[in-house]
């Protein structure tokens, strides 16, 4: 037998009142998941794994990998050789959980929630009430069904036989216009070509919205992709068993609330009350006062509104979250790789040596775990050699396309990470630089890339001049700065790093640069002799002030500040450089990564002129 429940958070919850099945399909939005019960027996087939980690070890509260059972119907086991070859059984995930819970009438429900807040489950995305819409019916019609103790007087006999005409759309014969939800229904199974000119408006409603249809359909392939009869079925997130001794007798309600409810006495709208886990193999007498509390008000009249019921949560592979999955995956004492960084569509991992013989694996999961923002996952498989900053980067699920949009700082940039380099955890970084600067600045990006900073910048400042050796980078900077139409504030030079200074400041432009960014960390520090010099033939009271310059770099060196230091120094040729150092972040062990910040001294910016002055 087949009913559908409708999963709320919190006290809007619900589940069926017979031994029966609950499927909890995933949905975009957490706070409204689909079930399906569907009537069999708790699984009695289970392998108990709690005895396979070490005795003595305190397991977590909640929901855990090493608690529960594990369906024998649906478990292989996960071997090392297993993950060698790139394959992940999903449905050894699953966990079985015994639990306990109290059905209660729909109108007392809020009160008893409230009440038993501290014996409730309480687990991550598994909300402790139920509730079952097959189970709601208005005070009008629930007269014709009869009294909620199980009476059979002849008058509700007859009420309830006329009601099963009326919904079948024979209440005509009684004698009573057929309400308008009936007739309208009536109409929607007998529709054909004719009724969409006769009733437009019945038209229209019965015509599913496009949204709602390409849902359906995606559920449906879903459902049918990977299932087979008698095992764990794929892409659900829970499966609940409510387990009772034997059938309840009672009116045949087939007519009213679906095939499901054959042999089954209507008693009005429940609700289930998920209790603590602990409680699970506890006899009445162990309970809490307060749960036997609530049993005993509910005996009203000889029969008891509030009943305990056994049940059996099972958990598959999509409740599980990722660090989870791979903790359980990866042999114990390995390190989880759980960061890794997101570049629009692309999750970009940085994987160990000891992972890679489980790289698919990794990548399998993080593309599940993180669906849909995450459709791409790719490994770097070498270190940054050539000049133009790109990496190599290996595929290891999802789609090939490395072409994506980022946004960043309400600006949104295209970005190729196969033939341009793009860092996204720079960004907090780079929202500092961009802080210090003023409408008045005039910026020269030194290596601009595909133009985090210098579009970021053009939206702040008066004029940007970027520039990159990289053709590619030149290519999507140009199209990030039409994208955020930005194009008549920035102007673009591809050339190398040094040539690019000394061609600018020996313009007229020289004068009105006020910042200058050099974000290369590798080597930008030694592009810093091509500022000596570069006012040589200006005289002096025409500069009304020096650039700051925002240059970075990288140090493996004890003392990492005095190491940059000493190295912007040699490459200006000056000692005295006051310099503002900072310390960006830790790029590996031992390897940080700074930014120091100065204003050019007069004695490097004017060094060809005071040198000539002193031969004179």
């Amino acid at each position: 037998m087949v009913a559908k429940f409708l999963l709320k958070p919190y006290h809007r919850l619900s589940f069926p009142i017979l031994p029966s099945t609950i499927r909890l399909a995933p949905h975009s939005k957490p706070s409204s998941i689909l079930f399906t019960i569907t009537s069999r027996a708790a699984a009695a087939a289970a392998t108990d794994i709690t005895q396979l980690h070490a005795a003595g070890s305190p397991l977590p509260y909640g929901p855990s990998l090493q608690k529960g059972t594990i369906p024998s119907q649906s478990f292989r086991d996960f071997n090392q050789e297993e993950a060698c070859e790139d394959s992940l059984d999903e449905e050894s995930f699953a966990r079985v959980f015994r639990i306990s819970a109290l059905r209660v009438p729909s109108k007392d429900c809020f009160a008893l929630e409230n009440r038993l807040r501290g014996h409730l489950l309480n687990w991550p995305r598994v909300c402790n009430v139920a509730r079952v819409p097959g189970d709601e019916v208005e005070d009008d019609v629930a007269e014709l069904i009869g009294s909620r103790n199980g009476s059979r007087e002849s008058g509700e006999v007859e009420g309830f036989e006329t009601l099963g005409r009326r919904i079948y759309g024979k209440a005509e014969g009684d004698g009573e216009p057929l309400s308008g939800v009936l007739y309208r229904e009536r109409l929607a199974k007998t529709f054909n070509s004719q009724g969409f000119v006769n009733f437009r408006n019945l038209a229209k409603i019965s015509r599913p919205k496009k949204r709602k249809k390409r849902e359906a359909n995606e559920n449906r392939d879903e459902n049918r992709d990977g299932n087979r009869e008698g095992g764990v079925k794929r892409n659900k997130f829970a499966v609940v068993e409510v387990i009772e001794d034997e059938e309840r007798e009672g009116e045949d309600l087939r007519g009213l609330l679906g095939d499901e409810f054959k042999g089954r006495r209507w008693r009005g709208s429940t609700r289930l009350l998920l209790l603590d886990d602990s409680y699970a193999e506890k006899c009445l007498e162990d309970l809490p006062e307060a749960v036997k509390a609530v049993l005993k008000e509910g005996q009203r009249d000889g029969t008891s509104s509030v009943e305990l019921v056994s049940c059996t949560l099972t958990l598959f592979y999509d409740y599980w979250s990722m660090n989870e999955i791979l903790e359980a995956l990866l042999p114990k004492g390995m390190i989880v790789p759980s960061a890794f960084e997101t570049v629009g569509h692309i999750a970009h991992l940085n994987l160990r040596e000891e992972h890679l013989p489980y790289k698919k694996l990794i990548a399998k999961v993080i593309l599940d775990k993180n669906k849909p923002k995450i459709q791409t996952v790719v490994n770097k498989i070498d270190m940054i050699h050539s000049d133009y900053r790109t990496m190599q980067l290996e595929v290891l699920a999802g789609n090939y396309s490395l072409v994506t949009t980022v946004v960043e700082n309400g600006l949104r940039f295209s970005v190729d990470l196969a033939t341009v380099y793009w860092n996204s955890r720079l960004a907090t970084e780079r929202q500092r630089l961009l802080s210090g600067f003023t409408r008045n600045d005039v910026v020269c990006d030194v290596f601009c890339g595909v133009g985090p900073i210098a579009i970021s910048a053009a939206k702040i400042v008066k004029r940007v001049y970027a520039n990159d050796l990289n053709p590619d980078a030149i290519e999507y900077l140009e199209r990030n700065i039409v994208l955020n139409k930005l194009d008549r504030k920035i102007q673009v030079f591809n050339m190398d790093g040094r040539r690019f200074i000394k061609s600018l400041f020996a313009s007229e432009k020289a004068l009105s640069i006020t910042q200058v960014v050099m974000n290369l960390p590798n080597d930008a520090a030694e592009f810093l002799d091509a500022f000596r010099g570069i006012y040589g033939d200006k005289p002096k009271g025409m500069m009304h002030a020096l650039p700051v310059i925002h240059v970075y770099g990288f140090s493996k060196a004890r003392d990492p500040e005095f190491d940059f230091h000493e190295r912007i120094r040699i490459a200006l040729s000056e000692v005295a450089v006051q310099v503002e150092m900072r310390r960006v972040r830790l790029v590996a062990p031992g390897k940080w990564m700074l930014c120091a910040t100065f204003t050019l001294p007069q004695s490097v910016a004017f060094a060809r002129t005071m040198a000539f002055k002193d031969q004179i």
